[in-house]
């Protein structure tokens, strides 16, 4: 059921949205019939990829389905702002060596 919700609250962000949909079908480079296709939650043949949800959310600003996924696995969404960012950790092999890739 997690999955057709996810598709249902992401249909409501593109079609409810600030942004028109067709805006935001151009804004990702995909045509609006097939994005309505993959928005549909009872449509068993399309399905909303990752990299095109990706995508709608950065191309509407709009962060609702990322906080409702924390949410359903027990998390919450805080933006990087005004956050104090730690120190990347190292190991302690790495210690006191130059790492080389």
């Amino acid at each position: 059921m997690f999955e057709k919700n996810l598709t249902k609250k992401m249909q409501d962000v593109v079609l409810e949205g600030r942004i028109p949909a067709k805006d935001v079908s151009r804004a990702i480079s995909k045509p609006y019939s097939t994005l309505l296709r993959e928005l549909n939650p009872f449509d068993t043949h399309a399905k909303l990829g990752a990299e095109t949800m990706f995508e709608i959310v950065k191309a509407t600003h709009n962060v609702a389905i990322l906080e409702f996924m924390a949410r359903e696995m027990g998390y919450t969404l805080m933006p990087l702002e005004g956050v104090v960012k730690e120190k990347p950790r190292t190991s302690n092999r790495m210690r006191g060596r130059e790492a080389t890739m």
